[in-house]
């Protein structure tokens, strides 16, 4: 697992075994704060044993972006830690990841010992705000990837953690594109520092402005392309010849697994605009 300090007491961690996934730790004197869990439970675990066994402070809170698996699975490795989110995060973890653990159990034995922790403080409307140490965390709505999307801004060092609203390559299956392109510009608008995307990379200052206008290009062009196809006859034949590179993004992203998100993202969309189309 990666590992960066990106500010006194902020941290970054990025999965080098599932889909370049993150997390962050913001430190206190007496405590710190987890943002997002990874999805594989040893690797959380390192986390916890870098908090503890090298910052020798104890977890209070944990912060859940949204309800994926990959993000809040490991909320159990922190035992009497007060997890916040969304509120529409507790409703689809009761509702939903509840149900892929237990089916996800039967398969694979690293998760014999992952329970479903749900959130215990949320909030819908407005923003929130958490202090750590000398930090002032603001955490604020960002739905477009999932309903229930958050972002947590730390406010002295103009960091945002994006959650999966900000990814390399932008991903609606679960979401809304145009709650999306509402929530990435106003990201770019929040003159920042650094973007801790919810996978890949750390984005610098100098790169935020075009990360956020490759990605409304990419799905503007994405719109475009499946719209278009819809209007045909063929329309289901033509979905196959929209690839990514033709929205304006590579296929080796996130090690290769960008072809198969936009792949998820045509048909999603597709099937979503079929659906308010009239016949």
């Amino acid at each position: 697992m990666l590992r960066e300090r990106i500010s006194e007491n902020v941290f970054w961690f990025q999965s080098e075994i599932y889909a370049q996934v993150t997390s962050g730790v913001i430190a206190g004197n007496d405590w710190a704060v987890v943002i997002d869990t990874m999805a594989i439970p040893e690797e959380t675990l390192q986390i916890r044993s870098f908090i503890e066994e090298e910052l020798k402070i104890p977890v209070r809170y944990i912060i859940n972006t949204h309800h994926q698996a990959d993000h809040t699975w490991g909320n159990c490795f922190f035992p009497g830690s007060t997890v916040i989110s969304h509120s529409l995060c507790r409703v689809y973890m009761r509702e939903l990841e509840q149900k892929a653990l237990e089916s996800t159990q039967k398969h694979n034995p690293i998760y014999r010992n992952t329970k479903i922790i749900l959130p215990h403080l949320t909030f819908q409307n407005g923003n929130m705000s958490l202090r750590v140490g000398k930090k002032h965390l603001t955490l604020i709505p960002t739905p477009g990837n999932s309903p229930d999307g958050i972002s947590i801004l730390v406010e002295e060092d103009r960091i945002l953690f994006a959650g999966d609203v900000f990814m390399p390559i932008p991903f609606i299956v679960e979401g809304d594109m145009e709650e999306l392109i509402r929530s990435i510009k106003m990201i770019g608008e929040m003159s920042l520092e650094n973007i801790i995307q919810g996978h890949g990379d750390v984005i610098l200052r100098g790169e935020i402005e075009d990360s956020v206008k490759e990605n409304i290009a990419y799905l503007n062009s994405l719109n475009k392309a499946v719209r278009n196809a819809l209007k045909r006859k063929n329309s289901l034949e033509l979905l196959d010849g929209i690839d990514i590179e033709s929205c304006g993004k590579s296929k080796v992203l996130l090690g290769g697994l960008a072809e198969e998100l936009h792949s998820r993202n045509v048909y999603a969309l597709y099937q979503r605009l079929r659906e308010e189309t009239p016949a």
